[in-house]
């Protein structure tokens, strides 16, 4: 029986994101399309089969054919990082933070991420409200005035915390990562270094960011946002001890039965990462990024940093006395889908907020390439100063977005 038989009521409403999806510009940086391919793999009947355990050494029987795919789907990832050891199990990028740190710290161990204020991850030490900052001892490192890592003063917090883990990893830093400088600050301390390159991975395996692997001691990454893949995550080192705590830590420790359908799917997107046409998309993200970034400049826009090397652009609306909470719903009026994000030195709250953080993966999914880079950038400075009416900036949306199909 299809889905609008038998649940008419969800049918609608997948309709519905459907069709909002196609008639606005997503660019939330950690959100993508998906492949039809990969959406095939993700509702196979592999959502059937429970297979608790890794290839080999499951706890079910009839896992032959699952034994198959995950092998294939670790094999594709060994290739596409150049990696020795995979795991392909976590379920999300959370998680398999997670299982890093119960593999390889104690519980009370210290850990140092960047402060979430700074582009940081919630999984990256936040106090109080997260695992990572409840039962571990989390010191954070901060950006420096003008939005930048001083790897200088890094080196000098890390030599007085002196943490077990130094997490290096962002959600809202639009710069690129010099992990031989976060390894080389690691090891002054006999740290292990964590590189978190969720947002990052597409653009890594495509050449036009540094890759951590021959730097990290352990590597996570998401593989939606810029792998394009689905809602699943990947654990990778090359050190055989540490990928054997890591694989316990991920079962039994923390997760039952693997998702397979989603690994299937992670393969396909792992497949489709190590083409040409891949690397030429990931590269025009990157092009994207400027030039969008270098239009919101010319239209008095601050942005952290100065402007961006990633797929990633971070608007501080400090000085014109607005909130990433107002803007980024009047935006989404306008047809223009980002989120609010917490600037360095934000004196709002992060529910509310002084930025607006943007990016560029799923546009340039739709095609669309600097010349259209420079009609949104336009339109997002129309709506933040109130230059045209919401709705006549939302027709402008619409009539692009019907030109780059999803």
């Amino acid at each position: 029986m299809t889905l609008q038989k038998s649940d008419p009521e969800i049918a609608k409403l997948i309709g519905r994101e459907e069709k909002r999806q196609r008639e606005g510009l997503e660019m939330i940086p950690s959100e993508n399309y998906v492949s039809a391919a990969v959406r095939q793999a993700t509702g196979s009947v592999l959502a059937n089969k429970y297979s608790e355990g890794y290839p080999g050494k499951r706890y079910y029987q009839g896992n032959g054919i699952i034994d198959a795919i995950e092998n294939l789907a670790i094999a594709r990832f060994k290739k596409l990082f150049n990696v020795a050891f995979v795991n392909v199990q976590p379920y999300s990028g959370s998680p398999a933070n997670a299982a890093v740190y119960f593999a390889l710290l104690a519980l009370g161990d210290k850990i140092m991420g960047m402060a979430l204020s700074s582009g940081g991850h919630l999984t990256h030490g936040h106090p109080k409200i997260t695992f990572s900052g409840k039962y571990f001892n989390s010191v954070q490192y901060t950006v420096d005035e003008n939005g930048w890592i001083n790897y200088d003063k890094l080196q000098e917090q890390v030599l007085i915390e002196k943490p077990k883990i130094l997490v290096c990893g962002t959600t809202s830093y639009p710069r690129v990562l010099e992990f031989a400088r976060f390894k080389k600050i690691a090891d002054s301390v006999g740290a292990i270094l964590l590189a978190d390159i969720s947002h990052i991975a597409g653009l890594v395996v495509a050449g036009v960011h540094p890759s951590p692997i021959p730097f990290a001691d352990v590597v996570m990454t998401t593989t939606h946002k810029t792998l394009r893949g689905p809602r699943g995550a990947i654990l990778m080192t090359n050190n055989e001890e540490m990928a054997a705590k890591i694989d316990r830590a991920v079962f039994p420790g923390l997760q039952g039965g693997p998702h397979e359908n989603v690994i299937a799917a992670m393969a396909v997107a792992a497949k489709e990462a190590g083409t040409s046409e891949f690397r030429a998309y990931a590269k025009q993200i990157v092009a994207n990024a400027k030039v969008l970034s270098e239009v919101i400049i010319k239209n008095k826009i601050a942005l952290v940093s100065g402007g961006t090397d990633n797929h990633l652009i971070m608007i501080d609306l400090k000085n014109f006395g607005l909130t990433g909470k107002d803007t980024a719903e009047k935006l989404e009026e306008a047809g223009i889908v980002t989120n609010k994000n917490a600037v360095p030195n934000d004196p709002l709250p992060p529910a509310i907020s002084s930025g607006i953080r943007l990016g560029t993966p799923a546009i340039t999914t739709r095609g669309m390439k600097e010349p259209e880079m420079k009609l949104i950038g336009d339109w997002i400075a129309d709506v933040i100063f109130s230059r045209r009416p919401v709705g006549a900036v939302k027709k402008d949306v619409l009539d692009l977005c019907r030109k780059f199909p999803i």
